[in-house]
């Protein structure tokens, strides 16, 4: 499902960076940075990045998954699957939100220091 890429960011510096390459219902398939898990109502989800050929995101969109590991195999596959309950999605990018808020705290408060 993933790999890690070494990337120079625009910032200067290197930032090693986990991916996934997803294979759409069109038969394409895509790049994405995993931006984080996150755990709603005792559920993971993953919140990915698409990425163009260029390894950039240009518009923003941030694609959200039920994410699942096999507790038995470490080194199974993760599954991922669709989230097609509203409220179950809402509730992922509301919890999306409040990451990149205390991400976002965190980084001011990292700058004072």
């Amino acid at each position: 499902m993933g790999k890690n890429n070494r990337q120079n960011t625009e910032s200067g510096y290197d930032a090693e960076e986990m991916t996934v390459d997803l294979e759409l219902d069109d038969g394409s398939s895509v790049t994405c940075a995993v931006v984080t898990i996150l755990t709603v109502s005792g559920k993971d989800y993953i919140a990915l990045l698409p990425l163009d050929e260029n390894g950039d995101n240009a518009d923003g969109e941030v694609w959200f998954y039920r994410y699942s590991e096999n507790p038995d195999d470490p080194n199974e596959e993760p599954e991922l699957g669709y989230i097609d309950d509203d409220d179950e999605y809402e509730a992922v990018a509301d919890a999306f939100d409040e990451y990149l808020d205390a991400s976002e705290f965190d980084e001011l408060v990292g700058e004072d220091d």
